[in-house]
Formats: structure tokens, sequence, C-alpha cells
């Protein structure tokens, strides 16, 4: 009599009872996400389905199939000496962490049952490869680091040109052939998805002489991103096809350009402004992302005190709201949300821009051109005889633009435009030095708000921040406040922080104020008077947001500057 066969368990099944093991309470739930996965990867599926502890999970993992785990620490990184193809590693997620005796080469990897991999692997490599299991996490930094962006597309590109030429500063020529233009195109595509994936308001093309450096603007801080060793190859041609996307002239490299590329990211329309400046190293290319955004109150995050403020000033008939601070603090960003909220069909709103970052539906936007004589003042005077209400000027430079925008002010026009001063007190003796006389400052602006923008807390890894009682007195923040400090997590990038916050110090030019304009009391005076009379500091507003739990004493202390009460 024949013996009754046993069936294997099923690979689903055995996953839960694993995760199970690793301290999973949704064990079916991950039986079923290995199920509908098995013939993709059922391990990367948990994984991204965030039902299990990442580090636990494939401890356990490894322990129930006997491999190998790799666990990494600052002592024993794995050297950089040890080499995998980029397309291999990149593509099948692995990482060469060390060297047996018997010359196997140790490769790390978070799914032991990719066998599309080790097929691939040892089709590849003329060695003998033993596989081991370390975290996702640890795997995803080091192809980042050790490859750099865009490092299997590079290396793609390498393989069609002549490796025995023998020359060390071969360029590439992406008109030269179909092959290695398709591949640069292809590479400076990762380039820009990267960014976007990341976050990044701005990328930075930059030629150093020996090597190429890509920088990406993420929450307004720099951060490098790692590049494959022998991108100098790719130095002008990187430079070429981004000119090509923004239709400037490539030939052109002794003046810098502007242009623009319209992208597509997930069905979103990404609009990219494209600025070229020629250096002793070469052409750097700076490029600013700008999607379609959202603009309303909620994005800027204040609270309904300032908002109901703000909204205060907007329903007045006439005048000038001057916003200021330092390049990239968020005054357009804040500019096109008092726009938007005055945006209706029965005003007439007209911008003055240089250059126009976002189209607003329903209002008439400007862009200067300098070179053919359509500057910030011509555009105004031409704006003022077409009947609006609303004007926006993207920044007063010179005493023209703002003695006309003045007079559009007193004539009953809501008048809205940007200075580049520290503070908001600051705006006042700004437009005084320009050569605008005091009485028609008192006389024509509502209001100066300075503006900054703070980087929020991660809110993955955030973690509190234990102060002494003499920090917090020196603060200002009570000493039973929860307060808390960045980490850095896959989540962030790291950095701790993950998304901006905006905070307002605003002026209000009272009777009282008008009167000190006019007698040129210096900036002193007139800060001490405001305060008097309620306007709130930058810091002080940072501190606000450090007791909400928003962001950190260490961003604030870094976004504003020493501030008193003079």
């Amino acid at each position: 009599m024949d013996k009754p066969s046993v069936s294997p368990t099923p690979l689903s099944d055995l996953l839960a009872v694993i995760a199970e093991r690793a301290g999973s309470l949704r064990c079916m739930e991950v039986a079923a996400i290995a199920k509908d996965a098995a013939q993709i990867s059922p391990i990367r599926a948990i994984l991204e389905s965030a039902l299990v502890n990442e580090i636990d999970f494939l401890r356990e993992l490894a322990r129930h199939f006997n491999i190998a785990w790799y666990e990494p620490n600052t002592s024993s990184l794995p050297s950089t000496e040890l080499s995998l193809p980029a397309r291999l590693a990149l593509r099948y997620h692995l990482i060469p962490v060390g060297m047996e005796q018997e010359g196997a080469l140790q490769l790390a990897s978070y799914d032991p049952f990719d066998y599309l991999a080790r097929s691939a692997v040892r089709q590849a490599l003329e060695r003998p490869v033993r596989f081991v299991l370390s975290s996702k996490k640890f795997i995803l930094s080091q192809l980042r680091e050790r490859y750099g962006v865009g490092a299997d597309t590079f290396e793609q590109l390498l393989e069609t040109m002549d490796a025995d030429s023998g020359e060390k500063e071969h360029e590439v020529n992406i008109l030269d052939g179909d092959d290695p233009e398709a591949s640069v195109m292809k590479f400076v595509n990762q380039i820009m998805r990267e960014a976007l994936n990341e976050r990044a308001t701005d990328i930075h093309v930059e030629p150093l002489g020996t090597d190429l450096r890509i920088r990406y603007r993420v929450d307004g801080v720099l951060r490098e991103t790692p590049v494959p060793p022998q991108i100098m190859l790719l130095k002008d041609s990187v430079v070429s096809r981004l000119k090509i996307m923004a239709n400037l002239d490539i030939a052109e490299r002794r003046i810098p350009q502007d242009g623009r590329i319209s992208l597509e990211l997930a069905g979103q329309p990404i609009d990219v402004r494209v600025a070229t400046i020629p250096s002793v190293n070469g052409e750097t290319v700076s490029l600013r992302l700008l999607g379609q955004e959202i603009f309303d109150f909620a994005r800027l995050g204040v609270n309904t005190q300032l908002e109901s403020d703000l909204r205060e000033l907007l329903a007045l008939p006439n005048g000038i709201v001057l916003l200021t601070g330092p390049t990239g603090c968020g005054k357009s960003t804040s500019l096109y949300t008092f726009l938007a909220s005055l945006n209706t069909k029965d005003r007439r709103i007209v911008t003055i821009e240089d250059p126009v970052e976002h189209k607003l539906s329903g209002v008439i936007q400007i862009a200067i051109k300098p070179e053919i004589g359509l500057t910030f003042a011509s555009a105004l005077r031409s704006v003022l005889r077409g009947d609006p209400n609303v004007i926006m000027v993207g920044e007063m430079r010179d005493y023209e633009t703002a003695e006309t925008a003045i007079r559009a002010a007193l004539t009953g026009h809501l008048v809205f435009s940007t200075l580049h001063t520290n503070d908001s007190v600051g705006g006042i003796t700004r437009l005084v030095d320009m050569g605008v006389e005091p009485f028609l400052v008192g006389s024509a602006v509502r209001a100066f708000i300075a503006q900054r923008l703070l980087r929020r807390l991660c809110p993955s890894c955030k973690a509190p921040d234990h102060l002494a009682a003499d920090v917090f007195q020196e603060f200002g923040v009570p000493e039973n406040s929860s307060i808390f400090k960045p980490v850095g997590c896959e989540a962030c990038g790291n950095s701790g922080y993950q998304g901006r916050i905006a905070i307002y110090e605003m002026c209000r030019v009272t009777s009282a104020l008008q009167n000190l304009i006019q007698h040129k009391a210096p900036a002193s005076e007139l800060k001490n008077l405001a305060i008097t009379e309620g306007m709130r500091l930058l810091r002080e507003n940072g501190w606000e947001r450090v007791k909400e739990g928003i962001t950190s004493v260490a961003e604030v202390l870094r976004v504003t500057t020493s501030e008193t009460k003079a």
C-alpha cells in the first residue's frame, strides 16, 4: 500500500510563520501579500507593505533557511575595491560585502528567492559567489553611495566606447550616434527623476575640473548626490543634453542662457526653469523644478490668528503689502497664495514677474524682458492703463519701480511686492534709501511682512529633546514643553526633516509708526514701536513652532538671526 504523500508547505504560509516569529501581529495579511506576489518577489512585497519589522523579519528568515546574516557597522563596512557590474547590482539590489578564503565573493541581498539574480550573477562572474542576507535599508544606501545616480546607464554607455583608445579625457559626443545619445538622455532623465522623488526644488550640475558634481536642494539645503566615478566622461554631453531639452544654443558656451523644459511625472506636469552659467571649468547648469502647486493658507501652515491678520490685509481696497526676506525664503509662494485667495470673477489681477514661476488660472501674468525695454517699471506703467484691481510686482529693485508702485497704491490699487531685507522694519529704511519720500512710505504701505522657511521634523523619526533649564529660559520656551529633535531615517533621507513651514513677522504701518517714518526715525526706534504695538518677531514665531513639535530649536536658530528689543 502506497504511503500518503505529504504536501509541502506553501511559501506564503511559511513566510507568515516566519513573520509571526519575528513579532508581526498581522500574519494572515503577510501570507496574502506573499501569495499575490509569488510570481514576482514575495519578500520585496512583504517589506514594502510595512507589516513586519524589516530587520527582525529578515534575521528570522536567515535563521530559518540557514543563510549567513551580514550585520554592517562603521568598523566593517564593505571595501569599495569589491566590485560588481552596476547593471547587476542596481537591477537585483546586490552589494559585494566580502571575500572568503576560498575566493568566493560574498554578495548581500535581502531576497533569497530571487533566482534570476543568482543566475545572472553566476553567468556574469568568473568566480564562485556566496549570498548572504542583510537589511534592505543598508543595501539601498550602499547602492546609492557606491554606484551613484544613473550608474547602470553610464555603464552601458561606456561599453559603446573604445576601451582601448587610451585617452583619459575621452568625451562622448551625443550627436555622434543614436546609442550614446539615447544613453545620455536616459542618464539625464534618471537625474531628474531621482530629484523629483527626493522632493528637490533645484538641481545643480557643476563641473569642478576633475569631477562633475550634481547637487539637489531639498527643503532649502543642498545635498550632493553620488555619481559614477567616471562621470567626467559625460561632462559636456550632460550639459549639451540639458541645453537641447531647454531649446538653448549648444554651440554658445561663453554667455549665460535661460530656457525651460516641460516634464511629466506620474501624470503631473513639471515645469523646469534652466539657467546656464559659464565658468573656468565649463558650463554649470541650474534647474528649478516647478510643479503644479496648490496655493492656500493650509500649505503655508500659518496659525489661526496670523491667517486672520493676513486676510484682513487682503481685504483692504488699496495700499501696498511688501514681503521681505532673502532669496529662497518662500516670498513667491506667499504672494501666489495671496493672489489665489483674491482671484475672483469681480477682480482683475495682473502680475509682473521675472520670470513667471507658476501659472495662475484667471490671472494676467507678464514676464519682464529688459533686453527689449520691458522692465518692472515700464510694465507697471502700462498695466496701470489696463484697469487692474490687484497688481503684483515681483520685486522692487529701484526707485522708479518703487515710486510707480506707491503712486498706484495711492490711486486705489492693491499692490503686492517683495524687498530683499533681513527683517520687516528693514523694508522701511530700504525704501527710503531708494529715494522714496518718507511721507509716501507711511501713506502707501499697509504692512511689511518678513518671512522665513523652517524645515519640518520628520514625523517618522523625530525624538524628544532634553534641554537644560537655563536653555529653556533663554529661548523663552516653558520647561514643561514637549520639544523634539531630528534623528534621521530612510523616509527623510537621514536628514531628520521632511518638508517646510513658513514663519512670519508682520509690521503693520499704524498712525504712530507713520509719524516716526515721516520724521526719519532710526530703524531701532521703528522696531521698538512696532514691537510695542504687537509685532511678533520671526524667532518668537519660530519658538511657537518648536512648542508645537513641528520643528527643532536648532532649526529656528539656523534660520533666524539673533533679535533683541533694543
